[in-house]
């Protein structure tokens, strides 16, 4: 059985409830086949009167009682157990953020979660329960017939173990194929919603057919793989059945001689020949339901190695207390749950006000890539500040930013927030505290309102406002059915600057956000659009601290202070010169605790060497 399913399924209230029922009402109307043993070959010998057949009816009718309460339960079973399992995964993916989500294909996950997740009824509601009743019922019988025949019951004493160990060599080659199947059916599902995604370039390239010849081979692929997986459960049903037979041949052939010879009289007769075959029974039907459930299975798998928490890194060693002059790494700093930083809590409130935003000594490494993300990254962000980050594509600026959103976490180092460790802090409550403008943010497919007001609950005139605020107002009204007006999924039907400005009203619509984080909100628009953002976003930066990720020079030219960032370190930290007050010393990147370091070496355009700690 699947101990991560049993074990969800026991912490959780509701699951454990109805899995509890369903496996007592499918063993109790296991167990009345004694009964109904009992009085059947009472009437058929004689020994029972006619009367008797009421209280055999009543037997068969609180059995299919019985069958249907563990219908029921099972089905409960498996959709509540389905619901906490498709929870817990969004919630995972959720907290995964954009970077590590990146690891799996989203045809791939979405297969998982609809799918997959539905092909556990077949273990939830067949298998379980048939594990449950293969646990009890052949013992029970097995005590039974050794009181009524002792040779019978040693018959079915040696025979009965056949049948797992039969079941048990089919189902490790089952479980193989099932696993290929399952593989085959994620590939398909992945390069499918890849390709219908990906379909306007692909006619652009003349790729479209070739495509269609690609899919065509994977569905072929994953039709094998069922088959392959149909013929070895059509082979190990076969098995079974043949096991099965044999064994209550062996039991039927002696008791009829001795039934011919008088040696056994017709009452235990009937009752052997009618409870022999329900030992076999549950083994065989267990063995039949496992090879159902196997795809469901090899979803949990899946589900759970997703689940599963990101491996820590391996600690590195300590320094030593009195480190030799001229190191260059400083002692690591206190871990997250540090008294001073958390208060012993492991989850606290973020603190109140605009916050100043410390970075000591974070590396962020992702995993299987040797080089960091950022390397040894000591910056602090003032409250109020608007700070521009600058670099090459992939020196780290998009990781720095998912680090202040808590979609990554360091490898080293830590994140202050207002002086309390982020790794501490209620991440959904910190986040409420941040407006967000990715450089290609999502739509979806429902009202341009919708889409604005998403993560508040503002009202319309509030959207409005924001739209305005967001120079969006114009285009928005212009559409067919206004702010009412459903956009395709992904924003299809609106240009990139469209779509930035209903980004951008998303943030004007988080009146409560103290941080701005933006992601190259310009980038690949035109010049009417970038102006139309640079002016949104200088509005929407007052009284806040901002974050931007930039490389136009109108996005710089709205900082106070850049920050040049190149192969995950900080290369130079200095003011924006401003025209009034001519132009501003360049400044060494802080340290943690504030001060300002040595003079460094300067080049002859200002802008620090070699200046990342």
């Amino acid at each position: 059985m699947h101990k991560d399913l049993l074990r969800l399924a026991r912490s959780e209230r509701a699951v454990r409830l109805h899995l509890l029922v369903c496996a007592v009402a499918a063993v109790l109307a296991g167990l009345l086949v004694l009964a109904q043993a009992e009085l059947l070959s009472g009437v058929l010998s004689g020994a029972f009167t006619t009367a008797a057949l009421l209280p055999l009816a009543a037997v068969v009718v609180v059995r299919a009682l019985f069958g249907g309460l563990q219908g029921v339960a099972a089905g409960r079973t498996a959709t509540a157990l389905k619901s906490v399992l498709r929870g817990r995964l969004l919630s995972r993916l959720r907290d995964l953020g954009p970077a590590r989500l990146t690891a799996h294909r989203s045809g791939e996950l979405v297969t998982l979660a609809g799918r997959g997740l539905d092909a556990l009824d077949p273990y939830i509601t067949g298998y379980l329960p048939a594990v449950a009743v293969a646990g009890v019922v052949p013992l029970a019988v097995l005590v039974r017939l050794f009181v009524a025949d002792l040779g019978t019951a040693v018959i079915v004493l040696l025979t009965l173990p056949l049948i797992p160990v039969f079941g048990a060599l089919v189902g490790w080659q089952t479980k193989a194929v099932t696993e290929r199947q399952w593989r085959a059916l994620s590939r398909l599902g992945g390069h499918f919603l890849d390709v219908v995604r990906g379909l306007p370039t692909l006619r652009a390239f003349g790729r479209a057919r070739y495509q269609a010849t690609v899919i065509r081979q994977v569905a072929d692929a994953h039709r094998s793989a069922t088959m392959r997986t149909l013929r070895v459960a059509f082979l190990s049903s076969l098995v079974l059945e043949l096991v099965a037979s044999l064994s209550l041949a062996l039991v039927a052939v002696p008791v009829g001689l001795r039934l011919l010879s008088g040696s056994l009289d017709l009452r235990t007769a009937l009752l052997v020949l009618l409870l022999a075959p329900e030992a076999y029974i549950p083994l065989r039907a267990m063995g039949t339901k496992f090879h159902a459930a196997m795809e469901g299975v090899a979803a949990a798998d899946d589900t759970f190695a997703v689940l599963e928490p990101d491996p820590e890194p391996a600690p590195e060693p300590e320094p030593e207390p009195e480190s030799a002059p001229g190191s260059r790494r400083a002692p690591r700093p206190a871990p997250a749950t540090d008294e001073a930083a958390t208060g012993g809590d492991p989850a606290v409130l973020p603190p109140q006000g605009v916050p100043e935003i410390r970075l000591e000594n974070v590396t962020v490494r992702y995993p299987g890539r040797e080089d960091a993300a950022l390397d040894d990254v000591s910056l602090v962000v003032a409250p109020g500040e608007r700070l521009a980050l600058v670099g090459e594509s992939g020196a780290g600026k998009s990781t720095l930013l998912h680090l202040l959103l808590g979609f990554v976490t360091p490898s080293e180092g830590r994140v202050l927030v207002g002086g309390v460790d982020l790794s501490a802090l209620d991440v959904d409550l910190w986040r409420r505290r941040l407006a967000f403008v990715p450089q290609r943010p999502h739509l979806f497919a429902t009202s341009v309102a919708d889409n604005i007001r998403l993560g508040s609950s503002a009202s319309p005139e509030e959207v409005r406002a924001a739209a305005e605020a967001a120079r969006a107002g114009e285009f928005v009204a212009a559409l067919p059915e206004g702010y009412a007006t459903v956009i395709g999924e992904r924003g299809a039907g609106l240009s990139a600057g469209q779509r930035q400005r209903i980004a951008l009203a998303r943030a004007f619509c988080r009146p409560d956000a103290e941080m701005l984080l933006l992601d190259e909100p310009t980038a690949r628009l035109d010049g009417r659009s970038e102006a139309a953002i640079v002016e949104a976003t200088r509005t929407l930066a007052e009284g806040r601290t901002a974050v931007i990720v930039a490389h136009r020079p109108a996005m710089i030219d709205l900082a106070d202070r850049v920050v040049r960032v190149e192969a995950g370190k900080v290369v130079s930290d200095h003011l924006v010169p401003r025209p009034s007050g001519g132009a501003e010393p360049v400044r060494e990147p802080r340290t943690p605790d504030g001060a300002e370091p040595a003079q460094e070496p300067r080049t002859s355009g200002g802008a620090q060497v070699g200046g990342s700690r």
